[in-house]
């Protein structure tokens, strides 16, 4: 069954990445297209578009090698996790804020704090800003924007409620991070601020079974 589980968990994640790629690669062919169809006249045009398509590739690939193909005995390489994801936003219509204290976190825990990023990232559909921050127990991540959604689907996979057989290419991501956090003895509890605000937050796996004594004696 462990076997079972973890492939269907690599052919998840396999096809989240492949969407992520998709997009860049195909404006990509869209340039080549161009080129070849009105020549010297769209060449200008046509080159501004693969390049920048290729950048949004690269930069994809490199923060999901991270997020996906990095870990407990992995060495990092290239460039540190705050950059990865400062690069993966920039220019979108979401603005990073990744502060100093959340940066100085070991490795392990960088990669839940931008699994955590991609979860917020998710819930600004119409664009935002995510703040990132180190809390007691490890990252904490602030969404604000309008419209801010984050979907029942996603909020039951990120708190590891969902069966796995259950989880599809949409919320196999928030899947992936309640179990990144489980690795490292938390929980992601989500928080709703304010209006127009969302909290999620590493919490310590005892003060999970805390709270839920607390709840039961009420």
């Amino acid at each position: 069954m462990r076997q079972a589980d973890d492939l269907r968990l690599a052919e998840l994640l396999t096809a989240r990445l492949c969407h992520e790629l998709a997009g860049p690669l195909a404006a990509i062919g869209n340039g080549v297209e161009l080129i070849a169809e009105e020549g010297a006249e769209a060449a200008a045009d046509a080159v501004a578009l693969v390049a920048d398509s290729a950048r949004r590739a690269a930069t994809r690939l490199q923060f999901y090698r991270f997020l996906y193909g990095f870990g407990p005995s992995s060495a990092l390489a290239g460039a540190p996790p705050h950059a990865l994801a400062e690069s993966l936003f920039d220019g979108t219509r979401i603005a990073l804020g990744y502060a100093e204290g959340a940066r100085a976190q070991p490795s392990s825990w960088q990669k839940l704090a931008c699994s955590m990023l991609v979860v917020g990232a998710e819930a600004l559909a119409r664009g935002g800003r995510l703040a990132l921050a180190a809390g007691p127990a490890g990252p904490e991540l602030e969404a604000s924007g309008e419209a801010i959604t984050l979907s029942a689907e996603a909020a039951a996979a990120l708190g590891l409620g969902t069966p796995l057989e259950e989880i599809t290419s949409r919320t196999v991501h928030a899947y992936f991070t309640g179990l990144l956090a489980q690795s490292l003895g938390c929980r992601i509890a989500i928080e709703a601020a304010a209006p127009g605000r969302l909290r999620l937050a590493a919490k310590a796996a005892e003060d999970q079974a805390a709270e839920a004594t607390g709840s039961r004696s009420t």
